[in-house]
């Protein structure tokens, strides 16, 4: 199959990273549906429309993380899937019910919609280094943070205690990154088929 006959789905297509990730995709000749929360809100969707080969080969698809489901026609097709969808606030009072609990749910429900497309043959779950690096042990030059080294959510829950705003938000950002990871890997495991 050559590759413009592939077809990938990007989700949180109209984020910083995601659009990178499109762009890359389109330039390589594949087709792209992309999930975004709003494909008709110009502020969030014309940077995309405009990439070099967008009007044959993107199309984006409404797609909300909470709504089992609602990835179902966007990864219906495509052999790969790219999860970038998160969700992230500046401003959040309750970091669990804002952050944590969505990138939990909103990655099972993509998982579960990738479990339905016999079309995929592989997911990428993206994230930051929020979610391999804070583990609370003491880190060292000798010491590789790699996929082994999860950032601990006990030791996030204890940290936002802090009294700086932006410190107690990046802890609650790595928690929510590494729940949504151990989510992801609990469905593989859980599912014979491999995705």
């Amino acid at each position: 199959m050559s590759l413009a006959a592939k077809t990938v789905c990007v989700t949180g297509a109209s984020g910083y990273i995601a659009s990178w990730l499109v762009k890359f995709l389109l330039q390589r000749g594949y087709t792209v549906k992309a999930s975004v929360r709003d494909p008709n809100d110009p502020k969030k969707t014309q940077h995309l429309l405009s990439l070099g080969g967008a009007e044959e080969r993107l199309h984006l698809f409404k797609a909300n993380l909470l709504e089992e489901g609602s990835f179902d026609a966007v990864v219906d097709g495509c052999e790969g899937v790219f999860h970038t969808a998160s969700p992230f606030y500046y401003s959040v009072t309750d970091p669990q019910a804002e952050l944590l609990d969505p990138a939990v749910k909103g990655t099972l429900n993509l998982l579960g919609s990738c479990a339905k497309a016999p079309s995929v043959k592989r997911v990428v779950l993206t994230s930051s280094i929020a979610a391999v690096a804070y583990s609370g042990q003491p880190r060292t030059p000798e010491v590789v943070v790699d996929e082994s080294w999860w950032t601990s959510p006990d030791y996030c829950r204890e940290k936002q205690v802090c009294l700086y705003f932006f410190l107690r938000l990046f802890w609650a950002h790595s928690r929510k990154n590494r729940c949504a990871y151990s989510s992801f890997f609990v469905f593989l495991r859980a599912h014979s088929r491999t995705i």
